[in-house]
């Protein structure tokens, strides 16, 4: 199974070198990876949490892993192997990538803000509660896949 690293760095590498994908719009992305993963196959796409932070679902370790960048662009690694991912898993990333990838780093921040698996596990002040799978399969099945 991949892990969220593996996801992250497969969306940096779909936006390239000029790419624009600051930590919140990566984690926001990443989320949404998951969730449609747990909807359309019933499996997650990587086992870490996601965790409802204030401004948004995030993975703990993948923020920590990037947040020397703040709200700036990521590079692109120069160690990361696509073959890590299956192409069922590409395929899957870059279909998010291609609904959300256009968006900011806020309107992602915005859209997940008024979805359920964030607002019924956002706790003000808390970092650490996590949104449960069975959650966001049952909203990204009955809100998001058609």
């Amino acid at each position: 199974m991949p892990r969220s690293l593996d996801v992250a760095e497969y969306f940096l590498l779909l936006e390239g070198d000029e790419g624009e994908i600051s930590n919140m719009k990566l984690q926001k992305l990443v989320y949404y990876a998951q969730g449609f993963s747990l909807a359309l196959t019933g499996k997650p796409l990587f086992d870490e949490p996601i965790e409802a932070w204030m401004h948004g679902p995030v993975v703990a370790d993948l923020y920590h892993r990037f947040s020397e960048f703040g709200g700036n662009p990521i590079p692109l690694s120069n160690t990361f192997n696509p073959s890590v991912l299956s192409r069922d898993h590409r395929a899957l990333i870059e279909e998010v990538f291609d609904v959300y990838g256009q968006y900011s780093a806020w309107k992602l921040r915005q859209l997940t803000h008024e979805e359920s698996p964030w607002m019924d596990n956002y706790v003000e002040g808390s970092y650490s509660r996590e949104i449960p799978q069975d959650e966001m399969r049952r909203y990204f099945s009955e809100n998001l896949v058609n």
